[in-house]
């Protein structure tokens, strides 16, 4: 699987974009345009996405404009070939976003660290950061990070323990994946000085997703009797928004499909489907019928920052507690939840959420993000955001024996694992787990997304900004020679 470039006992280390890429998007189909011009549409899949076959996509209107630079057209009997590839620069993370000490930085080893002395190391972080931002600090703000610097309140002494815990296990399988990575090629120590790419500032992509989902919600109700329960995308581009949004949409072909919603296009894996809608507005998945092996769940959790930012909405606890997933998994599914590094979230998920769900916690794995050099994206010991994020493995519950014999052709999930990569510098875009949850369970079972911001071949997505990293200007369309 080349998306993953090495593994290890300690975990994988992956190449978030090569995943995207190896999904697709080699156009080879075509139908006619006005004047013996014919568009090439098609796209054709190669890699280790679930979906083997093809991507492909539609253009908006058989009588619409002239093909582009960009596009792909045959005349005289000769083919040139084009394909979408997600845009490389979103993943050139070339230095940390703060730079860690010298004797905190990965290549120095891992030594034992004491509690008290990771509190010390996050309050000279604390210190640095007051320095830099102080110029126009009123002496009141100034007194109040150097009160704040001595005082840690019980979440932030939670985190500590628990990241006390988890260090060495972080630090030590990071470095030997880093270090395979180094002697490969894939990583490289000098790659901050190298680059001359600049930073890519956009501006809004797409059509606010969010809000179409609160709109669709004083659209005239929907008699269930008389309502398709799959919309199945074909030739056609544009979707009537009450269709998106009351029922599944599936890409069954072995093509990938360009969407219209609102004047937007998206690309739609082959072999995907996805349901936009938020959590009030559910049931159409369960009408889908289907029943899940693994559950992959990424629930916006209420934060103070979430609130401050305003960037996307949050749920509570409560709200996450109604999510339908005992009605969505199958016999002995495999549930993985993203938390947060607030325990408050992770005590949550194993203490209250998986025994609601009748969901057995078998394994904490974390993610670790690294720039391209191979340094963690933080301090390790950074008090206020760490460079990892924490995955929770759970086996949906039932009959000792049925699970045991279920189990038999499948490893068992280790306690832990690292997922280590380079990540999206776009906001909440998570590796995929696909290849690394291969292993762990059997071939061709069904996948579901929930609050996924993107889709992928052989997955079902669900969540209100299902679409956002599909938007084709996260993508570039290339031009290729026969």
């Amino acid at each position: 699987m080349m998306s993953v470039v090495h593994r290890l006992t300690a975990g994988w280390l992956v190449d978030h974009l090569s995943f995207i890429n190896q999904c697709g998007y080699e156009i080879c189909d075509s139908f006619a345009y006005p004047g013996n011009v014919t568009l090439h549409t098609s796209v054709n899949s190669t890699g280790d996405c679930h979906g083997t076959s093809t991507f492909a996509a539609t253009s908006s209107s058989r009588d619409g404009p002239i093909p582009g630079p960009g596009d792909a057209i045959e005349t005289e009997g000769k083919t040139a070939k084009t394909r979408y590839v997600f845009r490389e620069e979103f993943f050139d993370v070339l230095k940390p976003h703060i730079a860690a000490a010298p004797e905190q930085q990965l290549w120095q080893g891992c030594s034992e660290v004491s509690l008290t002395e990771i509190k010390a190391n996050s309050n000279r972080e604390e210190h640095q950061e007051g320095t830099k931002s102080g110029v126009g600090d009123s002496v009141a703000s100034a007194r109040k990070k150097r009160k704040r610097k001595c005082v840690f309140n019980q979440g932030e002494l939670d985190a500590l323990e628990y990241h006390s815990k988890v260090r060495k296990l972080i630090w030590e399988g990071t470095l030997h994946l880093v270090q395979e990575g180094l002697k490969s090629g894939f990583l490289h120590r000098t790659a901050a000085e190298l680059s001359c790419r600049k930073n890519v500032i956009l501006g809004h992509i797409g059509c606010g997703l969010a809000e179409l989902c609160e709109m669709a919600k004083q659209f005239p109700a929907v008699n269930e009797s008389d309502h398709q329960t799959v919309h199945v995308l074909d030739d056609e581009t544009s979707i009537p928004e009450q269709d998106l949004l009351s029922c599944v949409t599936e890409n069954s072909s072995n093509c990938a499909k360009i969407v219209v919603l609102m004047g937007q296009k998206y690309l739609v894996p082959p072999k995907s489907s996805f349901l936009l809608s938020d959590i009030s507005c559910l049931q159409p998945l369960l009408n889908y019928k289907k029943k899940y092996d693994v559950i992959v769940i990424d629930p916006p959790w209420e934060n103070k920052s979430v609130k401050r930012s305003n960037r996307y909405s949050h749920l509570s606890s409560w709200q996450i507690k109604q999510i339908p997933v005992p009605a969505l998994a199958a016999p002995n599914c495999l549930v993985v939840t993203w938390v947060t590094n607030r325990q408050k979230h992770l005590r949550f998920v194993k203490d209250e959420l998986y025994p609601h769900w009748s969901v057995k916690t078998l394994a904490e794995w974390h993610w670790v993000k690294i720039t391209r050099a191979g340094e963690f994206v933080l301090p390790l010991d950074s008090l206020h955001k760490k460079p990892y994020e924490v995955l929770v493995l759970g086996r949906v519950q039932e009959d000792v024996k049925e699970a045991l014999r279920k189990s038999e052709d499948v490893l068992p999930i280790p306690e832990h694992k690292l997922i280590v990569s380079i990540p999206c510098s776009l906001h909440s875009h998570k590796p995929p787990l696909t290849v690394v949850l291969a292993e762990f369970v059997k071939p061709d079972v069904e996948c579901l997304e929930l609050f996924a911001r993107n889709l992928q071949p052989g997955w079902t997505s669900w969540g209100n900004e299902v679409l956002k990293f599909q938007h084709i200007d996260y993508f570039t369309l290339l031009q290729n020679e026969n």
